[in-house]
């Protein structure tokens, strides 16, 4: 069991035995032997850690040592708004603990024993997108003095009621999958729901206002193919029991903004479902350090970090280039 670094290797992987004890926020500890880094980019370059949602990976874009697509090869690129051949680019799996609630600040603390093994005492950036946002602030509160910076994307120091409420059905789903016998069935319906909270109603009108096809089984709606192939394709590589986890990670997330001295640059969404404006908002007016709002209108909602390329693209490089000097 051991702390597994994916393509750079070096320092030499730690045993089990060298990781320290880490007590989970909410009980146990975290099981830093699962603890999954991958690094890409030129050891000496400034290291940049990139963090996705719950369905991310350590795997941020394809790279010589893993040529298959990465869940960001648009923005973490050779020439990229993240450039792979100037900076080192880490990113982890997110970690769950089995028989406890999990919060953003674990994996905030793992992000840093991770960047312990690397042996990087400071990064030049951390760019946090949904759940990695979370995870970014957590960071920020913990170790002020880690990161020069904050880049995030669709979050915000704590979760809005009614995207929990949306959360709490979907976990509820799962849990009665699981215990039915039905677990993977049920992670693709609850993913399916997620999804009609990823996107905007306008993009789904575009979409799927085609009238409905009758077979024999009846009516079948335009709309059900996407949600089920996304559901499916989803409930592939996750578990049920992580699938909570994750989920109800996100809906404990309170961090308290005026503990961020980091400069921090926001993205905020019009159309965003689960994170709307006026709360990016407020997390900026709280933040103890320099900081300032950008905001996009995008009929992609929540996931206009992953479809929103140009926009996202020159935000990131403005914020690497220029920093963060004051409110705007």
């Amino acid at each position: 069991m051991t702390l597994t670094t994916i393509f750079r290797r070096s320092p030499a992987t730690p045993s089990a035995a060298e990781l320290p004890a880490v007590a989970g926020h909410h009980g146990g500890l975290l099981p830093l032997s699962r603890l999954r880094v991958e690094a890409q980019g030129p050891v000496d370059g400034p290291v940049i850690v990139v963090l996705g949602g719950i369905s991310a990976s350590a795997h941020v874009a394809a790279h010589a040592g893993d040529p298959t697509p990465g869940w960001w090869d648009a923005i973490v690129a050779p020439g990229g708004a993240i450039d792979t051949t100037r900076c080192r680019v880490v990113s982890l799996d997110w970690l769950t603990i089995p028989g406890h609630p999990v919060d953003a600040r674990d994996q905030a603390r793992a992000l840093g024993i991770a960047l312990d093994h690397l042996g990087v005492a400071t990064v030049e950036a951390i760019v946090g997108a949904s759940y990695g946002g979370m995870v970014a602030l957590a960071f920020a509160a913990l170790y002020p003095a880690r990161a020069a910076q904050l880049i995030i994307l669709s979050a915000a120091h704590e979760s809005h009621p009614m995207a929990t409420a949306l959360r709490s059905i979907q976990r509820g789903v799962v849990r009665l999958g699981i215990k039915s016998g039905r677990a993977h069935e049920a992670v693709a319906l609850a993913r399916a729901l997620g999804i009609t909270t990823y996107r905007t109603a306008e993009e789904f009108a575009d979409r799927f206002g085609a009238a409905p096809v009758r077979t024999a089984a009846g009516y079948r709606f335009p709309v059900e193919d996407y949600l089920e192939h996304g559901g499916t394709r989803f409930a592939i590589g996750c578990e049920a029991e992580r699938y909570v986890a994750l989920s109800e990670s996100i809906d404990l997330h309170r961090i308290d903004p005026s503990e961020i001295t980091t400069p921090t640059t926001l993205l905020a969404v019009e159309g965003d479902q689960l994170v709307p404006i006026w709360q990016v908002h407020e997390l900026f007016g709280r933040l103890a350090g320099p900081g300032r709002v950008v905001e996009i209108t995008s009929r992609y909602g929540h996931d206009a970090f992953l479809k929103e390329v140009s926009a996202v693209d020159a935000l990131i490089r403005s914020a690497l280039s220029q920093g963060v000097r004051h409110a705007a």
